[in-house]
């Protein structure tokens, strides 16, 4: 079925649970974020944003929602 003849079309965005390489803190991000996103503790980036969705940097742990 095509996206337009759904009657309600599914959201490709999600939130993203990322872990950072190096500390190992927990970060909730969202996949389409405008921003960079950096890990609070050690200040490595998580995720760059390109445009549309962004890239990820780190590991991810799980897809919430």
């Amino acid at each position: 079925m095509k996206r337009d003849r759904e009657p309600i079309p599914k959201s490709r965005s999600t939130f993203i649970l990322v872990k950072c390489p190096d500390c190992g803190e927990e970060r909730v991000v969202f996949s389409n974020s405008s921003k960079d996103i950096g890990c609070r503790g050690c200040g490595r980036k998580l995720a760059e944003s390109k445009g549309g969705k962004s890239m990820v940097l780190a590991t991810i742990v799980k897809r919430l929602g």
